[in-house]
C-alpha cells in the first residue's frame, strides 16, 4: 500500500490530494470550498475525468461525503485503492508535537488546546481529522504540523526576551511556520546543487500571500521568521509581519482600539492590502505599471524587508549556498525576486536577468559565490511522504 489521502482542511474549505509514493504521482485531486455557504463548489479531477459540483456544502461532513461522491465518479475507488494514510495539515504543534504524529483521541485533545496559538486554523485543521477519522475508520491518520520543521530552533533563536513567567506560564516563544514548505524546498535544493541536506546551508523564501524565510544549516533549522503566531517577520498579503509592539498600546491609548480590533487589523486589513489597497501581487503589479504610487510602495517595503531578511540570515549562517524562492509569489513572479535581492552583489548574491525572467530553476549568474534557486514547493507531497515514512 503506497497510496496516501492528504487532507488539507481550512475554517470553509477542504482540499484533497491522492498521492502515489514514492512517485509522488498525483492519483487524484481536488477541493470542496465554501462551506457552510448558500453555494459551495465542489472540483475534483481523478482518473475518469473531472467533476464540478456547485450547490450547498452545510459542513466538514457534507464536504467529506461531497469528497466521496466526486472519487466514485471520477475516480479511483478509495475502496479499493487500501490507503497506507491519511495525512493531515495542521498548523500548530507547540512544544509537544515536533515531529509527523499519529492521530488519537488524546493527539485530537491536545490538537484543540493549541487553538489559542492559532485560532484561525487549527480548530479547522482538528474538524477536517475528526471527520476523516470517521469516514476511513480504519486508515491510520497522521498529523503533519507546520511548526515540526522549526523544532530544531536553538535556544538563543527561539526565546523571546520577555518575562520568564510568560514562557513558562503561557507558551511564549517561537515557533515558525510553513515547515511543511520549507523542509520539502530545502531538501530539494540540496538536490539541484548536487549535494545531501547535509552538506548545504540555505535560505528558504516562502513568498505567498503568507510569507516566512527559514535558515537551514546542513537539513536542520536554525532561524526562521515566524514567531509565536504567523504574524511575525515578513511583509504578507493582508499581514503585517515585523511592527513595533509599542504600536498596539500607543493605538490603545490613542484610538481605543480593542484587542479584537488590533488583531482584525493588523492580520487581516495591514500587509499590502493595507498599504496599496490589495493583496495580490499581480494587482499590485498592475497598480505600478498604472502609476500608482501606494502600489510602489507597497512593493518596495515587501522587497526591503525580503532584502533585510536574506542578509540577516546570511549572517546566522556564516556561509550561505544559495538562495531559493518558493511558493506562489516566489516561484512566479520574477519582478519581486530581482528588486528582493538588488544591492547584495558584495555578498555574493548576483542575479542574471535573463535567467530570472525565464523562470529557473537557477537564476543566479554564472560564476555567483551565492546560487539563487526557484523551487516549487509540494506541502502535500512532503506530507504524505512524511506520513507514509510513520505509518511504515
Amino acid at each position: 500500500m503506497t497510496q496516501v489521502l492528504v487532507v488539507n482542511s481550512g475554517s470553509s474549505s477542504i482540499k484533497y490530494r491522492l498521492l502515489d509514493l514514492p512517485s509522488g504521482h498525483a492519483v487524484a485531486k481536488g477541493a470542496v470550498e465554501r462551506i457552510g455557504e448558500s453555494e459551495g463548489l465542489l472540483t475534483h479531477r481523478g482518473p475518469a475525468g473531472e467533476v464540478e459540483r456547485r450547490e450547498p456544502v452545510a459542513d466538514h461532513a457534507a464536504g467529506m461525503r461531497a469528497m466521496l461522491a466526486a472519487f466514485a465518479e471520477a475516480g479511483p475507488d478509495l475502496a479499493a485503492v487500501h490507503l497506507a494514510a491519511v495525512g493531515h495539515r495542521v498548523v500548530h504543534g507547540g512544544e509537544r508535537f515536533t515531529a509527523p504524529t499519529l492521530v488519537t483521541d488524546e493527539v485530537c485533545e491536545v490538537i484543540a488546546s493549541l487553538s489559542d496559538l492559532a485560532p484561525l486554523h487549527n480548530p479547522a485543521n482538528l474538524k477536517g481529522i475528526q471527520v476523516a477519522r470517521e469516514v476511513f475508520p480504519d486508515v491510520p491518520h497522521v498529523a503533519v504540523f507546520d511548526t515540526a520543521f522549526h523544532a530544531t530552533l536553538p535556544p538563543h533563536a527561539h526565546t523571546y526576551a520577555v518575562p520568564r513567567e510568560w514562557r513558562a506560564e503561557y507558551g511564549v516563544r517561537r515557533y515558525g511556520f510553513h515547515g511543511t514548505s520549507h523542509a520539502y524546498v530545502s531538501r530539494m535544493s540540496a538536490r539541484l546543487l548536487d549535494c545531501g541536506p547535509a552538506d548545504v546551508n540555505v535560505i528558504v523564501l516562502h513568498l505567498g500571500n503568507g510569507a516566512s524565510v527559514s535558515a537551514v544549516r546542513g537539513g536542520v533549522c536554525v532561524e526562521t521568521s515566524m514567531g509565536l503566531t504567523p504574524l511575525e517577520g515578513l511583509v504578507m498579503g493582508t499581514r503585517s509581519g515585523d511592527v513595533d509592539p509599542g504600536v498596539i498600546f500607543h493605538l490603545r491609548r490613542a484610538a481605543g482600539l480593542t484587542v479584537d480590533d488590533l488583531d482584525d487589523a493588523l492580520n487581516r486589513r495591514s500587509g499590502l492590502l493595507g498599504l496599496s489597497g490589495v493583496n495580490d501581487m499581480r494587482e499590485l503589479i498592475k497598480l505600478i505599471d498604472n502609476g500608482d504610487e501606494d502600489a510602489r510602495l507597497a512593493l518596495d517595503v515587501y522587497c526591503h524587508r525580503v532584502r533585510k531578511y536574506v542578509g540577516a540570515y546570511m549572517a546566522v549562517l556564516g556561509h550561505t549556498d544559495a538562495v531559493v524562492f518558493t511558493a506562489g509569489v516566489g516561484e512566479n513572479n520574477a519582478r519581486v525576486r530581482e528588486h528582493a535581492l538588488t544591492g547584495l552583489g558584495d555578498l555574493g548574491v548576483r542575479l542574471d536577468h535573463d535567467r530570472n525572467e525565464r523562470g529557473g530553476p537557477v537564476i543566479s549568474a554564472p560564476g555567483s559565490p551565492v546560487t539563487v534557486l526557484v523551487v516549487p514547493t509540494d506541502e502535500e507531497l512532503e506530507i504524505a511522504t512524511q506520513a507514509l515514512a510513520l505509518v511504515s
